[in-house]
């Protein structure tokens, strides 16, 4: 029905891009709700940011069809900008404005606009409201960049690598904006290879590697899904009682190692076995359980590990 919200603010439907012989994007697909933080997940080189601009309608693809919200970003473009906002890791902005006059010179592209002082302050720029934006520091300009990606309170937007260069305080104020964007309703395509930022923020997950979609879940689904086992380590006072862990339902694996027993598991692994230990009446010390990551999850299932140096991927 006309002005119903679609149940998938983004529809990507076996997107593909090719530049001469290097395929950028092959036959992705992308479903992402409504209001959810949808990650894109992958190394340098993966297709990550062709992948979102074939989404904004930066690039046309040489086949498959995109929406974002019932819109074809590219013949519906003058709708798609009211709706959508976008926050590319490279911007290039006007290098003689100060913040607050390309926060205000952006504001003029839209109905009903975020006020100056109110988005300033959201990324943290109240300080530097009257830099010159060639002067802003790389973290200043990336926050900048994610304002003006919100200044038209988009119901849809794209964040590529939005905490590249941050320090940690700007980086976890970032992420708290992120975070008000979905409690408002906004669905947030997250472009990223920082591990930490896409277990915080992402509902679902998509990884990425050489231009595919390798796996789609949430980033525990991805976890499970790399079949990685859990580890409980611990160092027991007396024996401990034949069978005791190897009959629980949440162990796979028991072994002593350096005069420490290590169960392995999966569930809740911990809990499963400090129950059955007290229960038993044995002593333990140096008690230490140890959960799979994504990042363990990505490296299982792309045979490849994301380096912290792998920055501006395309």
């Amino acid at each position: 029905m006309p002005g119903t919200t679609p149940t998938f603010a983004v529809e990507a439907d076996r997107l593909s891009k090719r530049y001469r012989s290097t395929v950028a994007v092959d036959e992705v697909t992308l479903p992402v709700a409504a209001g959810e933080i949808f990650g894109i997940l992958g190394r340098n080189g993966a297709g990550k940011t062709t992948a979102v601009e074939l989404i904004a309608g930066l690039r046309r693809p040489d086949r498959g069809t995109v929406r974002v919200l019932g819109l074809d970003p590219r013949r519906d473009r003058a709708r798609v900008r009211q709706v959508l906002g976008v926050q590319l890791q490279n911007s290039h902005l006007h290098s003689a404005l100060t913040v607050t006059e390309l926060v205000r010179l952006y504001r003029t592209f839209y109905r009903a606009p975020v006020p100056t002082a109110e988005l300033i302050e959201s990324v943290g720029l109240t300080g530097s409201r009257d830099t010159r934006f060639d002067t802003l520091s790389g973290g200043q300009q990336q926050r900048l960049s994610v304002a003006l990606a919100l200044v038209g309170r988009p119901r849809v937007v794209i964040l590529d690598e939005l905490t590249t260069g941050l320090d940690p305080e700007a980086r976890r104020q970032i992420w708290t904006t992120v975070e008000g964007l979905r409690a408002s309703g906004v669905t947030v395509l997250l472009v990223s290879h920082a591990m930490e930022e896409v277990e915080r923020l992402c509902d679902r997950v998509a990884l990425l590697e050489a231009g595919r979609i390798v796996a789609l879940d949430s980033p525990a689904g991805l976890v499970r899904r790399a079949g990685l086992a859990q580890r409980v380590t611990f160092r027991a006072a007396a024996p401990i009682p034949e069978g005791l862990l190897e009959g629980l339902a949440e162990v796979e694996r028991v072994r002593a190692e350096s005069g420490r027993v290590v169960v392995e598991g999966h569930g809740d692994l911990l809990q499963a076995v400090s129950v059955a230990l007290v229960r038993a009446g044995v002593v333990v010390t140096e008690t230490r359980g140890e959960r799979a990551t994504l990042d363990d999850a990505f490296v299982a299932l792309t045979g490849r590990r994301i380096t912290n140096d792998e920055e501006a991927p395309r």
